[in-house]
């Protein structure tokens, strides 16, 4: 009966990992397969020719160098600020016991309940007041800091036992010291599970780009991909399709780099090793 239930269990996660992964391969599939044969293959599982020229004429078309650069700088520096902002926001909301925080906890819960969509258009109207608009600092300012990076990451530090922190103090150590010392290195995984999801949000974000920039210079990887199927009209799916997986393979090697410590952060238990 357990065999049962173990070949059971496995045949439904094959069935789901399959349903997961097909859309992938279905893309890397249209990347590899030439223009003129991506419909007339109709439903074949296997492209019957390989043309790799594909990538090449997505990668200078879709002028997707720049707009990689672009989107790895507006990545990056949205990742730093908002770890810089969020982790000692995170520790004083989690470790420091007062009145104050308990209302500064309630106000970061009511931020986590308005949609970005909401503060899109004060935002975008802010940005142009300051002149901030089609540049590096319009794409990134707004995201400053994050009410879920400073959840997510006090919900870390909070499994931190207090007497190791009333011990750090008692020799001396003020809260920067413990933040740095003690604090972080034991919420790493927290840290990295929301710089995950960071990285993951802002790489792949499409409206706010879409509002601020107006130049080949600000331009990220999913505008240069929305771009090159416009001058396309549509037609070129194999370029647009390998353009995709240009974008899309940085942040799955991600993923996959960090999955272990991503899983550990957000289940918050240890994984040996």
């Amino acid at each position: 009966m357990n065999v049962v239930v173990r070949s059971s269990k496995w045949v439904l996660l094959a069935v789901a990992a399959t349903i997961s992964l097909f859309p992938f391969y279905w893309m890397i599939r249209t990347a590899l397969a030439p223009a003129d044969q991506v419909f007339a293959d109709g439903l074949s599982i296997l492209p019957t020719a390989i043309d790799l020229s594909n990538f090449g004429r997505a990668w200078e078309e879709g002028n997707l160098g720049q707009s990689i650069v672009t989107g790895l700088v507006v990545t990056c520096s949205i990742l730093l600020l908002q770890l810089i902002t969020c982790v000692p926001a995170a520790y004083v909301l989690a470790k420091v016991r007062t009145r104050t925080v308990t209302i500064a906890l309630g106000v970061v819960l009511a931020c986590l309940l308005v949609p970005s969509q909401v503060t899109m258009i004060p935002l975008f109207v802010g940005m142009n007041l300051a002149g901030l608009a089609n540049s590096i600092a319009g794409l990134v300012l707004p995201f400053t800091t994050s009410a879920f990076g400073i959840f997510l990451i006090r919900q870390q530090m909070m499994s931190i036992p207090d007497q190791l922190l009333e011990a750090a103090r008692t020799d001396g150590l003020g809260h920067f010291h413990v933040l740095r010392m003690i604090v972080v290195p034991m919420a790493t995984p927290g840290i990295i599970a929301f710089s995950l999801f960071s990285v993951f949000t802002h790489w792949n974000d499409y409206m706010w780009p879409l509002l601020v920039s107006r130049s080949p210079a600000t331009i990220t990887p999913p505008l240069a991909l929305a771009t090159f199927q416009q001058a396309d009209t549509g037609i070129d799916y194999s370029a647009l399709t390998a353009g995709a997986v240009i974008v899309t393979v940085p942040i799955v090697l991600l993923f996959l780099l960090a999955q272990r410590r991503f899983a550990q952060g957000m289940s918050g238990a240890e994984i040996p090793g």
